[in-house]
């Protein structure tokens, strides 16, 4: 599959979980460009989130992936019953992989009812643009994308977090596991904020 986009002309990112080197060097080998792997939230929160890994796993498969010489594309989601200590502390980790991720998605959980975080309370807009500009600032070389949850914002919300460093987003309706932005939506406010949309890169 991987070679059948990058025969089309297209960039390759794939999420496939956790990885072996040598997997890592097959996917390499194979053409791809970034692999997908989110810390989702600090070492200190993730026994709280998750509990079939440990973070030293997901650590394990950047340094696979970046051995590799694949680009990583690594973040987190912000909602996940973390505080202010822990996305400082998910940012650090990022920032200290031996190279700093190409991209950085930030996310916001979108509670889905039924499940553990349905009623954890949200960060606050400051808090989340706080977030943004952390990772801006730690990280100056990453595309920091504006992930999920960006209906949940409003334009004003999202407008800030471009001004405090964000420099990306999942374009279009069926890229993610919840709603996103139309694009008509999406246009509209780069027009409002003057913001160019950059020009894709032929492979």
């Amino acid at each position: 599959m991987i070679q059948g986009v990058k025969a089309m002309g297209m960039e390759t990112c794939v999420t496939l979980g956790m990885l072996t080197p040598a997997q890592a060097f097959t996917l390499k080998e194979a053409g791809l460009d970034y692999y997908n792997h989110n810390l989702d939230t600090s070492e200190e929160n993730y026994s709280n989130v998750i509990t079939t890994r440990n973070f030293q796993d997901r650590l394990d498969t950047l340094e696979s992936v970046q051995n590799a010489d694949i680009n990583v594309c690594s973040g987190g989601i912000l909602g996940l019953g973390e505080g202010q200590t822990d996305r400082a502390s998910m940012l650090r980790s990022l920032a200290n992989l031996e190279k700093h991720p190409g991209s950085v998605p930030i996310n916001l959980l979108v509670p889905i009812p039924g499940t553990p975080f349905e009623k954890v309370a949200p960060p606050t807009e400051s808090e989340f643009v706080r977030t943004i500009a952390v990772a801006r600032i730690m990280m100056p070389k990453s595309v920091v994308r504006l992930s999920a949850g960006r209906t949940e914002m409003g334009e004003a919300m999202q407008a800030l977090c471009f001004f405090a460093g964000a420099n990306s987003i999942f374009y279009g309706e069926q890229l993610l596991t919840t709603d996103n932005p139309d694009t008509n939506t999406d246009q509209i406010l780069f027009k409002r904020l003057g913001i160019n949309q950059a020009l894709s890169n032929p492979h």
